[in-house]
């Protein structure tokens, strides 16, 4: 019995799975499975390598068909992308996307055809890699812009001591004191006092950045 199993790649907070099965069933699929990865595991990594996506190599069989948002679900980069769709059509998987509802599989044998399939297959990959390196370069100007405007934003987590505990307890330091009497002479916990010592440059840059 052959199977329709939509793979998502959830990378934004309107792409939930439940809203691209709904995308999916709205184009026409009658979807079996749903198996998908969050962005942190798969906006980077090839999709052998992410926790659900190499389930689809075990799972899928020749006649299933697996249903993907679009092609840049299925890798990180160009030779990702065709690399998987062309291991899948080796098994028998028929691919099948949501948009422009894209067909890839090896049924056919005519060398014209496949060639077409091909040069299909690697333009579609290429676009996508263009437009994940077209994305991540406006969010890291978008960032940097953010950055420069609002920058108490990023300063990291405010400091849980102040100046004068910091400077008093580098003279304790310098007096041999240990960490416990560092700790009651500033008000300081042990374990804070201990991570301070530990890295007294760092401890300076962080108040740096909030003074």
């Amino acid at each position: 019995m052959t199977r329709t199993v939509l793979y998502a790649r959830v990378s934004t907070s309107d792409q939930t799975t439940t809203h691209q099965k709904t995308q999916a069933e709205a184009a026409g699929f009658v979807i079996d499975e749903v198996i998908a990865d969050e962005a942190t595991s798969g906006l980077n990594t090839a999709l052998r390598e992410r926790p659900e996506g190499k389930r689809l190599f075990d799972k899928l069989r020749a006649g299933d068909v697996l249903v993907v948002r679009w092609v840049d679900r299925l890798g990180r980069n160009y030779q990702d992308v065709t690399d998987t769709i062309r291991e899948f059509m080796r098994q028998g998987v028929i691919i099948r996307t949501v948009i422009n509802g894209l067909t890839f599989d090896g049924a056919t044998k005519d060398p014209m055809q496949q060639a077409v399939r091909d040069a299909l297959i690697g333009f579609m990959a290429a676009t996508a890699q263009a437009q994940a390196e077209a994305t991540r370069e406006a969010q890291r100007a978008g960032i940097a812009m953010h950055k420069a405007m609002t920058p108490a934003k990023y300063r990291g987590r405010k400091p849980s001591y102040t100046r004068e505990q910091l400077d008093q307890m580098r003279d304790l330091l310098a007096q041999g004191a240990g960490a416990s009497a560092i700790a009651r002479a500033t008000g300081l916990t042990r374990p804070t006092v201990q991570r301070l010592r530990s890295d007294m440059a760092g401890a300076e840059a962080v108040l740096a950045r909030w003074e």
